[in-house]
């Protein structure tokens, strides 16, 4: 097991200005991180590609891995023409990750209103985002890069769904980034639907939330799961998700690769990804 940071958990300060990604590199290394997965938030490597290099070069001089590169996507298009220039889009993403030095990247799939996000819709749109999936995967093949989707977005959050979607694709170098805390999202047990994506995960990110009944307003500075729960981020280790029965689950399964630490709580980002981190790396070698 290699335990990182995504550079999400710090966009807090990257957007700020007050940390650029190098900055973030530094900061991980300097925490221990064993690698950085690679967010392009508060910065953009499609409008800065000379950072791509900068981000190898600060890698290599200190020495960090980069783990995954993390880019969202959206395969539900108004016509035949908006589809084509999505994977096009998302085409040119996996030249930047080929460019990183990386071999895993995930894509989101597809995004629709709450209201929307219906089995029957999901059922509806299946061949669809199987296709565009699969000739993303194809093209990734070329570079030796694993392509995944990630339990995000309400739309493709539920466990089975993911797992419906990986199977459709069909091909090896197509799994999943396994967020833990993101199926409260979609009002699932994390730590069964850990258990039921597991052995699909290419990727994983520790992730926390406190979570509040429908019933019980808890007051600004939270957000609705789909049935209406309440969610707040939280540092990984202090929230609602039973993080002792869910990092058990990994080590004993004998997954091997990257977990990156993912924090979107309301305490500075460096603190909470920090604390995090300590808490996510206590328990696994208590585990």
């Amino acid at each position: 097991m290699k335990l990182g940071i995504s550079s999400y958990s710090l966009y807090q300060d990257l957007q700020a200005g007050k940390m650029t990604i190098l900055d973030a590199l530094q900061w991980s290394a300097d925490i221990g991180a064993d690698h950085m997965e690679i967010v392009p938030l508060g910065f953009s490597l499609v409008e800065q590609p000379e950072l791509i290099d900068a981000i190898v070069s600060k890698a290599g001089e200190i020495g960090i891995e980069l783990s995954n590169y993390s880019i969202g996507a959206n395969f539900i298009q108004p016509d035949e023409e908006a589809f084509e220039a999505e994977i096009a889009r998302v085409r040119n993403e996996v030249d930047i990750a080929h460019r990183l030095g990386l071999k895993l990247m995930r894509h989101d799939v597809a995004s629709r209103p709450m209201k929307e996000c219906s089995i029957t819709n999901f059922n509806a749109d299946l061949p669809r985002l199987t296709e565009a999936c699969r000739r993303i995967a194809d093209y990734a093949s070329g570079y030796g890069i694993t392509t995944s989707v990630e339990n995000h977005g309400y739309y493709i959050q539920h466990s089975e769904r993911v797992q419906t979607l990986v199977h459709a694709v069909d091909r090896a170098n197509f799994r999943t980034t396994l967020d833990v805390g993101n199926f409260m999202c979609a009002d699932e047990n994390s730590a069964a639907a850990v258990k039921n994506n597991l052995p699909i995960a290419s990727m994983i990110h520790l992730k926390d939330f406190y979570l509040r009944p429908s019933y019980r307003f808890p007051g600004d500075g939270w957000f609705r799961s789909l049935s209406g729960n309440y969610l707040r981020g939280a540092i990984v280790g202090q929230g609602d998700i039973d993080m002792w029965d869910v990092i058990s689950t990994i080590k004993r399964s004998g997954y091997d690769g990257y977990i990156s630490i993912e924090f979107e709580g309301h305490e500075s980002c460096t603190f909470g990804s920090k604390a995090g981190f300590d808490n996510a790396r206590r328990i696994w070698n208590e585990s």
